[in-house]
């Protein structure tokens, strides 16, 4: 019986360090900006990092390397950390990524957050053609242009989700769209570029309308979504997500051990059955030595008492 409770107590212990392993695998954290990811020159940003309730402190990475570390701050039910930059310049603009810890365990990196200076450069001129307004089904074609030359120019609609697009050209780019349905409505601006985080100041807004034409059924949009409020809405799906990845774990988390417990359980059977087997085998052979004894005892007793 000593050899089973000695063989469940280490299968105990492995399957505790096992679970214990698993559970400490950490969700990486969220990382957003404010007031936006574009800022104009000399303008102060938020860099805001959100990791599980347990994080103690967190670090903020700018294009690889160790940018500064904080401890934690409850804001409610979350758990943030807030890294100021308070003049934006070429210097601060680039890839930012950040870290949290959890006792003695680092989570994974967040997801890259791409910070961009804005103002840098001379102001483009964006167009539309043929014109504002067209028929949905039509094809559409934005013309972005900067008096001093650049090499890379994007262009942004308020409120869209999704990096900005791009084109490289010197003075002049095209960003054709197209066939254009009432999903495309909405305000453009374009910057000019010398590189994906300084820009030039934007353009002044061009407002796309696209009516409906015959048998158009697209949904047109029914609210506008400034820049900012375009990073909420993706701080709210982002934290939905992880809050969900928290509940799928801890119901994984709860099977491995529903699992665990059941399998200790058919070994401790098995043990058990085992250690019956080998008991009876050998009280059997006891009696069968004993029995043999016995004959072997009388054998030699006849055998004087004869003679």
């Amino acid at each position: 019986m000593t050899s089973t409770l000695t063989a469940l107590l280490y299968l105990g212990l492995y399957l505790s360090r096992t679970i214990s392993t698993q559970k400490q695998i950490l969700s990486k954290p969220i990382i957003w900006a404010k007031p936006d990811f574009m800022i104009p020159k000399g303008m102060r940003v938020l860099i805001l990092c959100q990791g599980t309730p347990e994080a103690v402190e967190y670090q903020l990475y700018f294009e690889g390397h160790l940018s500064a570390q904080q401890s934690p701050k409850q804001l409610g039910r979350r758990n943030i950390a807030m890294f100021r930059i308070p003049a934006m310049t070429p210097l601060t603009a680039g890839q930012y990524k950040c870290f949290y810890r959890s006792k003695e365990l680092w989570s994974n990196p967040s997801d890259p957050l791409d910070l961009v200076v804005t103002e840098m450069y001379d102001t483009p001129t964006l167009s539309v053609h043929p014109g504002p307004e067209v028929t949905s089904g039509k094809n559409v074609t934005f013309y972005c242009r900067l008096g001093t030359a650049t090499n890379k120019f994007f262009l942004l609609k308020e409120g869209r989700s999704g990096r900005p697009q791009h084109r490289y050209g010197n003075t002049q780019v095209e960003f054709p769209m197209g066939p254009v349905t009432t999903a495309h409505r909405g305000t453009y601006r374009c910057f000019g570029s010398y590189n994906n985080h300084a820009w030039s100041f934007p353009s002044e807004p061009v407002k796309l309308l696209v009516t409906e034409g015959v048998g158009d059924t697209s949904l047109a949009p029914t609210e506008h979504t400034s820049f900012s409020d375009l990073w909420d809405l993706d701080l709210l799906t982002t934290e939905a997500e992880f809050q969900q990845d928290l509940a799928l774990w801890d119901h994984t988390a709860q099977n491995l051990l529903r699992i665990g417990l059941a399998f200790l359980v058919l070994v401790a059977l098995m043990c058990l059955l085992a250690e019956d087997w080998l008991w009876r085998k050998r009280a059997q052979e006891k009696a069968n030595g004993a029995s043999s004894q016995e004959r072997r005892r009388r054998f030699r007793t006849q055998r004087h008492l004869d003679k």
